[in-house]
């Protein structure tokens, strides 16, 4: 049980913030399709991707003070902030967690939106079908985020860096 846990405190340890519970469960898809082992099962929800388990992870994270989970009041919703704490820092040296470097791939993620993020996210999740018709795909259960075909090209490419970033 707590492996899982430690795979997402060294996430943590690497990306030392993330802002949004939406680029959160993005960020840790994508590095699960990046062939990182992470273990959170994902459906398709509203956003995309999304995994009730790493939810319930962070929460518990959350709880046993490892990870500190500050909520921002924005213009008409809340924002939020995960960064580990001291207490975090210290189980994860007491863990055995070993993954592969994640720092290109974190900074880069960190970069982009939340919206980019659900547009790879989504792209990704449609793996088994031909580029094309995950681009239709999109276009069907994203029609909301009238995503553009240069959307389409840059998350292409992005996928592609992630994927030779990691291999």
């Amino acid at each position: 049980m707590l492996a899982n846990h430690a795979k997402l405190m060294k996430f943590f340890s690497t990306a030392e913030e993330v802002v949004g519970r939406k680029k959160l469960q993005k960020m840790i898809y994508i590095l699960k399709k990046c062939d990182i082992p992470f273990d959170e099962k994902y459906e398709f929800h509203f956003y995309g991707p999304y995994s009730e388990e790493l939810t319930l992870r962070i929460e518990e994270l959350c709880n046993l003070g490892f990870i500190d989970e500050t909520k921002e009041k924005k213009s008409n919703y809340y924002q939020y902030r995960y960064k580990m704490t001291e207490s975090g820092e210290d189980f994860l040296e007491h863990s055995q967690v070993d993954l592969p470097p994640l720092d290109a791939m974190i900074d880069t993620m960190k970069e982009k939106s939340s919206r980019f993020l659900e547009l790879v996210s989504t792209m990704l999740y449609f793996d088994d079908l031909s580029k094309e018709e995950i681009e239709e795909k999109v276009q069907v259960v994203k029609k909301a985020q009238k995503y553009q075909q240069d959307d389409m090209d840059e998350a292409w490419e992005f996928i592609a860096s992630l994927q030779k970033s990691i291999h």
